[in-house]
Formats: C-alpha cells, sequence, structure tokens
C-alpha cells in the first residue's frame, strides 16, 4: 500500500506539473499576433518587474593585469539608477524560419549577459523580444540552410515590433526619464530606424540621453557630425555631451575593409560615421574591455579559446578583463570609415597576443564581417563609463521644452 501510495503521489505530481506546463504555453505568446501587447510580461528579456530577469545575471569578471595577475572584479548594480536603457539585440536566433518566435532559449539569454546586463550599473533595463530575422535567413545565402516556411508579409515582426515594445515603454514605463537605446548589428539597425521614424525632430528627442549603435551603420555628410540618417542628433564628441550618437564598426587593424565588405562604406555622398569610445574627440584610445571567457557571440566565431595567460591557468568566471591588451581608433580609408582594433602585444605580457572575434564559414574566415562578434565586448566597459557621465549630464541639466 506504501509504494501504491507513493505512485499515486508521484502520478498526481506529474499530472499538476503538466497542468501548470499547459497553462504556461496556453499564455505563451502568440508568434502569429500582428500587434504583439508589450503589457505581457513574457514579451520581455529585461524589466525592472520581473520575476524572470535576464539582466540579474553574474557577471563577475577575472581581471587578468599585464604581469599575469588574476583577481576577480565582482559586479555591482546600481541601486537607484535615474536613467533608463533600452537594447535592442543583435541576430541570435537559431528559430527554423524567416523571423523568430517569442520563445526565448539561450541565443538571446546569453546575448543579454554579454552585451547588455552590465549597464545595469548605470541605468534601468528595458530589453523586448521581437520577432528578428533569424541566423539562419542570414546564413543561407552564404550556403547554409534555408529558412523553414514561407517568408512572412513585410511589416510583420521586425522593426513594428520593436515600435510597439518602444511605445509600450514610453506609456508606462518611462514618466519623463532621460533613456539611453542601444543595440548592435540588426539590433542597431532597428535603433537608427527607431530614431528616425519616431524621434528625431519629435517631442520625445529631449528625453534621448544617448544612443549607442554598434556594428550597424549611421551615415553622415563628409565631415560633418549631424545630417544623413538623423537631421538634428549629432555624433558624440565629449562624454558629457547628451542627445547624440556613439556608432562604430570593428576592423582588426592589420586586415582593414575588403572591397566587399559589409560595414564602414560610403555610398550616397556619405560616409559612414565612426566615434572611439575610448577617444570621443578623436585618436588612439584603450578601451575598458569585457571578453567572454570562451566561445564567441551566437556561435559564429568558431571554437577556439584565446590563451588569455601563459601559461593557462583555470578561470571560473565567464568573463575575462583585460586592462590596456587592446586599443583602438577610428580610421579613414578611400571609401571606409572604420573602428581599428589593435592588441597591444608585449613581448614581457604573459596575456594572448591574439583575439578572435572573426566570422568563421566552412571555407574559412569571412573577412566582410571584420570583428562583428566583438564590437560590444571590446568597449562595453568604457561605454559604460560614458553612460554614467552622459546620465549625470542629463540629470543635472535636463533638455527644456
Amino acid at each position: 500500500m506504501k509504494v501504491l501510495s507513493n505512485m499515486v503521489r508521484g502520478l498526481l505530481g506529474l499530472a499538476a506539473l503538466v497542468v501548470v506546463q499547459g497553462v504556461a504555453l496556453a499564455q505563451a505568446p502568440d508568434p502569429n499576433v500582428q500587434h504583439p501587447d508589450y503589457a505581457d510580461p513574457a514579451l520581455w528579456l529585461c524589466r525592472p518587474d520581473l520575476k524572470d530577469n535576464r539582466c540579474e545575471v553574474d557577471l563577475d569578471a577575472t581581471v587578468i593585469a599585464p604581469s599575469g595577475g588574476m583577481t576577480v572584479e565582482r559586479y555591482v548594480a546600481a541601486k537607484d539608477p535615474k536613467i533608463d536603457c533600452f537594447f535592442v539585440y543583435p541576430t541570435v536566433s537559431n528559430d527554423p524560419g524567416w523571423v523568430s518566435d517569442f520563445s526565448p532559449d539561450a541565443a538571446e539569454w546569453d546575448d543579454i549577459k554579454v552585451q547588455f546586463a552590465r549597464f545595469g550599473s548605470v541605468c534601468r533595463q528595458f530589453a523586448p523580444l521581437y520577432r528578428q530575422g533569424t541566423l539562419r535567413r542570414l546564413r543561407a545565402p552564404s550556403g547554409g540552410p534555408a529558412p523553414v516556411g514561407a517568408q512572412p508579409p513585410p511589416g510583420f515582426g521586425g522593426f513594428s515590433d520593436v515600435v510597439e515594445a518602444w511605445n509600450w515603454y514610453l506609456s508606462h514605463e518611462n514618466k519623463g526619464r532621460g533613456v539611453v537605446l542601444i543595440g548592435h548589428s540588426q539590433g542597431g539597425a532597428m535603433i537608427t530606424r527607431l530614431i528616425t521614424q519616431e524621434i528625431d525632430g519629435k517631442p520625445v528627442q529631449k528625453q534621448l540621453v544617448s544612443a549607442l549603435i554598434l556594428g550597424a551603420p549611421v551615415m553622415v555628410p563628409p565631415g560633418k557630425d549631424v545630417g544623413g540618417a538623423f537631421k538634428s542628433v549629432p555624433l558624440c564628441r565629449a562624454a558629457d555631451q547628451t542627445g547624440c550618437v556613439i556608432t562604430y564598426a570593428t576592423f582588426r587593424d592589420r586586415l582593414p575593409p575588403p572591397a566587399n565588405s559589409r560595414f564602414g562604406k560610403a555610398r550616397d555622398g556619405l560616409r559612414a560615421a565612426c566615434v572611439n569610445p575610448a577617444n570621443l574627440g578623436g585618436g588612439k584610445g584603450e578601451p575598458e574591455s569585457y571578453f567572454i571567457t570562451q566561445g564567441f557571440l551566437n556561435g559564429s566565431g568558431g571554437d577556439i579559446r584565446p590563451e588569455w595567460v601563459r601559461p593557462m591557468r583555470p578561470i571560473e568566471t565567464f568573463f575575462v578583463k583585460t586592462p590596456g591588451l587592446v586599443s583602438t581608433e577610428c580610421v579613414e580609408s578611400g571609401d571606409f570609415n572604420y573602428l581599428a582594433l589593435h592588441v597591444n602585444a608585449v613581448p614581457a605580457d604573459p596575456r594572448t597576443d591574439e583575439l578572435g572575434g572573426q566570422i568563421i564559414r566552412r571555407t574559412g574566415v569571412d573577412l566582410s564581417w571584420g570583428l562583428h562578434l566583438l564590437d560590444v565586448d571590446h568597449s562595453i566597459g568604457t561605454l559604460i563609463r560614458v553612460v554614467r557621465k552622459q546620465g549625470e549630464a542629463y540629470v543635472a541639466h535636463p533638455p527644456q521644452g
């Protein structure tokens, strides 16, 4: 009888689990809905009220000094940030179709950890799910498998979702606060379009602390800081400047953009803007980097692990921080403007002299992408430091009108 009783309890428990999962599945956002309701917490990866907030993760980093000494830096989130950050993530979805659904997995979660969660030290964080173009859609022209199913009609998901999320945030969460817009790659293109259509020249522009548009083009007239993509939103040239844009696309200094480069190329009489976060005024700088200890964003960079320190020792944290290891500088060459990254190889420095970060295809390295996978990693600490100063300037002297 005791065995039978245990079996009954087990079956009842299993039934309860199925019921709970069934409710969860029933409440999952419909991937075919035209206008998703972003009041639904399930449509956000990061939002201050979420029980499962993907921005609340372990962000401790192992700091590797030029001497080879290692210490652990503990991450500390801001307790009462005065500004907000709104993030649109890059192409990371491994869903089989043309666009992703509203069921996130490790691909979206890991990107939040790598590219956005750390901004919690300076701002409240908002990162909506959106039905993005998938990795399969991106890779198919290069010989990858074709997306499954029919291609959705224009205007379905993508930017439409981002606008829905942005408008919900403005109506329900913003309450007049300053906001930093952040996007990389596909997400950067979404932020550019959001500024162009929804912010530039409109009343809400006064609440723009800054925009970080990384690995996506922002076009400007030659020698100018405004015009082109945006009519009245200039490039940032000082850490306390607000209402401005930091943008760049990264290439290894010894491997500049090839003729078929996806980034940095002039078009229609305009140049691709480049702002070095480590030296906003121009020239070289040493950014504060946080690299993934093992692997690269979205699995496109192969599985080669940099030998962070020689002889190699165990590193327990997800991130490594390497003070002074790299330097960056905006370069203009021919039709191209880009951020050149240099590894400061020093014979006496036991740290790695080589970083990965390039896109790797079955046929080898795809140089047209440059160091796209490291666009955020190599300067995220510096970007956060700039955003902190911009936020302080905005709060001290909020725009009028």
